[in-house]
């Protein structure tokens, strides 16, 4: 039996939605990214890490995802994944191929059944980590609301090799594709949307520190801080000006592959949800901005395969 390729970690996602690049000054002086690159119409943010960029901002009449964004050990690994994707039937944009933007690199682009883009890349260009207290080094994971939560659990694990590292009842459930409790996490929903994402500091300290600096520039968690059960990760989440949900965070769980076992998290025990008991439950008003904005994705790369296909 064929081994199943597992998708390389997660680097990053980029936004789009109108204006996007205007709210850049937020994320340099507020949030703590660095700009990495601008070209017209896109901005590229990066943290401390050797990663070139975490979050990317494009102005765009719609808002959501432009493309999620993953990478893969070498092109070996990127040529057998593709592979795999092909024969799933899977949308894609190409095989794979050489990244003509700035930070170049190899690999390919494919569609889930939400019609979201997630762009897998390597032999990217590289850049020099630069350590800087209580400022993020990561994207963490990124949490995706679906109508079709068990569609898209399927989907990724068969697909792209993701395994389930815990649920939060029947409402949510949590993907790994390293070593992280989870890369993306799936939300019960009515449309798709892109329900936040989370930035990781390097230390509990440093996760309020983060915290600190926003209050002192006047820009207060919505929702935290807490700690959450499944993960064990603390939290604290903000909205964007452009009404992204954005969310610090630390010291998430890491799975031991050998051991790890999946578990149900009740969502009706006060601690199983917010282990310090600090946050509370999310208000109706955090719930209906984590909801998003419905996102279409890029049913024209399904559609146009399909009509190559015919």
């Amino acid at each position: 039996m064929t081994e199943t390729i597992r998708a390389g970690g997660l680097r990053g996602i980029m936004m789009r939605g109108p204006n996007l690049t205007s709210t850049l000054p937020f994320y340099e002086d507020m949030w703590g990214l660095k700009l990495a690159h601008k070209d017209d119409g896109c901005a590229y943010l990066r943290g401390t890490s050797a990663e070139p960029f975490l979050y990317g901002l494009k102005d765009d009449p719609t808002y959501g995802i432009e493309y999620i964004h993953f990478s893969m050990p070498d092109r070996a690994t990127m040529d057998a994944l593709y592979d795999q994707v092909i024969a799933k039937g899977a949308p894609v944009s190409g095989k794979p191929a050489e990244f003509d933007d700035w930070m170049g690199g190899y690999g390919f682009e494919v569609l889930d059944p939400d019609n979201r883009r997630l762009r897998f890349r390597t032999d990217a260009l590289s850049v020099e980590a630069e350590p800087e207290w209580a400022k993020p080094r990561k994207v963490s994971h990124v949490v995706l609301n679906t109508p079709d939560m068990e569609g898209l659990e399927q989907w990724y694990s068969e697909v792209l090799g993701f395994r389930v590292s815990d649920y939060s009842a029947d409402q949510m459930v949590f993907l790994r594709c390293s070593t992280d409790h989870h890369a993306i996490a799936l939300v019960r929903a009515f449309y798709p949307s892109v329900n936040h994402v989370a930035f990781e500091l390097p230390s509990l300290n440093e996760y309020m520190r983060s915290i600190g600096r926003m209050r002192q520039k006047g820009h207060v968690p919505t929702w935290g801080p807490g700690r959450h059960g499944p993960g064990d990760n603390p939290f604290a989440y903000f909205v964007s000006p452009s009404g992204f949900v954005i969310e610090f965070t630390s010291e998430v769980q890491q799975i031991d592959e050998v051991t790890h076992e999946a578990q149900v998290w009740p969502r009706d025990v006060p601690e199983k949800m917010d282990q310090w008991m600090t946050a509370g439950p999310p208000t109706p008003a955090q719930r209906a901005v984590m909801q998003g904005r419905p996102d279409p994705g890029f049913p024209e790369m399904r559609k146009t395969q399909t009509e190559a296909a015919e």
